[in-house]
């Protein structure tokens, strides 16, 4: 039983440990100069409600941001963004390559683009019926998600 117990107050003790380092805030300045500035460009307009900075014990840093429309933007700790989830709305034109673009545009044409996700592997992109693309590093189409 002692060890029983003694083993809840480690996990315990870790989980805590652990959610120290994340943090909490609005304040745009805590962001890295180029997720500043792709949030001026991109979304001028949007507030921020939330900005979750996570700090990895082995990892680096990396920002989630949250904008009152509902919007979530998952940055890198060097700034660059790696997800934006715009819910129902459009993603802004500029964050899509010209391929991945053209290639909805064509034989997608009822749909928008509603989120898009930077992988290593390339691209995943989230249509606002639902279906989920896949696309290389270079915009070309590779096929359709399927669910895990």
């Amino acid at each position: 039983m002692k060890k029983l117990i003694t083993a809840f107050f480690m996990i315990l003790l870790a989980v805590g440990a652990a959610s120290a380092f994340d943090k909490y805030t609005i304040n745009r300045d805590e962001l890295p100069e180029a997720a500043q500035n792709m949030l001026k460009e991109y979304f001028p307009k949007a507030k921020v409600g939330m900005i979750k900075v996570d700090r990895h014990l082995l990892k680096k840093t990396d920002y989630d941001v949250r904008l009152v429309n509902g919007t979530t933007i998952e940055f890198s700790n060097a700034g660059k963004w790696t997800s934006v989830d715009c819910k129902s709305r459009e993603v802004p034109e500029g964050l899509i390559s010209r391929p991945i673009r053209n290639y909805v545009k064509k034989n997608f044409s009822d749909v928008k683009i509603v989120k898009i996700k930077k992988k290593s592997s390339g691209f995943e992109v989230g249509l606002s019926d639902g279906v989920d693309l896949k696309f290389n590093l270079l915009g070309q189409f590779k096929g359709v998600k399927l669910e895990e």
